[in-house]
């Protein structure tokens, strides 16, 4: 897991490609976008806009990712994630292959980091995170969430 600001994200010390990744979804004004999905360079780099009510951390699964990176954008709002590094997914369900997820009960040693708007959190794939968690109440939020393609990196 990687965090950062949008306003800076050169300080996080990215790869060019994701580093990239984050600069044409900032261009792309996520915060001015009806949610949904948008192509920034086809189907190896999009960016999902949307907006839901945060939830109990009981409530929610956390998921893992094989195929894409997820960078998660906070827009509106404020939201914890619950996360963990590589294999520590645990109770998980079915892969879903072709969506490119798995849902998981648990993650060992869990960590979690407290979203603000302008923030991103980089997750690779094989490491669990749970989005949406609600601090001490349920809030509405938005956010972006950009989807690239592991094979860029190689």
């Amino acid at each position: 897991m990687i965090i950062g600001d949008i306003h800076h994200p050169e300080c996080a010390g990215l790869s060019p490609v994701l580093l990239e990744a984050v600069r044409l979804a900032v261009k792309a004004q996520p915060q001015q976008r009806e949610p949904g999905r948008y192509e920034l360079q086809g189907d190896d780099i999009y960016m999902n806009v949307m907006r839901f009510a945060t939830q109990s951390a009981e409530s929610k699964k956390a998921e893992l990712h094989e195929k894409f990176i997820d960078i998660q954008i906070l827009l509106q709002g404020e939201e914890t994630i619950h996360c963990g590094v590589a294999d520590s997914a645990r109770e998980c369900d079915t892969w879903h292959k072709e969506e490119d997820y798995q849902l998981c009960a648990a993650i060992a040693d869990q960590q979690q980091v407290t979203m603000k708007p302008g923030m991103f959190a980089i997750f690779f794939p094989g490491e669990p995170h749970k989005p949406g968690v609600q601090g001490a109440a349920s809030m509405e939020i938005k956010k972006a969430v950009i989807k690239v393609n592991r094979a860029l990196l190689v």
